[in-house]
């Protein structure tokens, strides 16, 4: 029955590990993804305000990165 309990032991803290291990990796490569490829630029956010007929100073378009996270 020790056997049974100790296996179960083993099981289960694979488990974690591999699950830990997966996280990390994943959240790793996910945030690597991210910085190499943004989801707006600042040369999008220029185009932006050129189409609402706008010419953005350099300390706007610097405050809209930083308002989304990215500057």
């Amino acid at each position: 029955m020790t056997q049974f309990w100790s296996s179960l032991l083993w099981f289960v803290l694979g488990g974690a590990v591999g699950a830990l291990l997966g996280f990390y990796f994943t959240k790793r490569a996910f945030e690597k993804q991210l910085k190499e490829n943004p989801p707006i630029t600042e040369k999008q956010i220029r185009a932006m305000f050129m189409q609402m007929g706008r010419k953005p100073s350099e300390a706007q378009i610097k405050a809209v990165m930083k308002s989304m996270g990215q500057g």
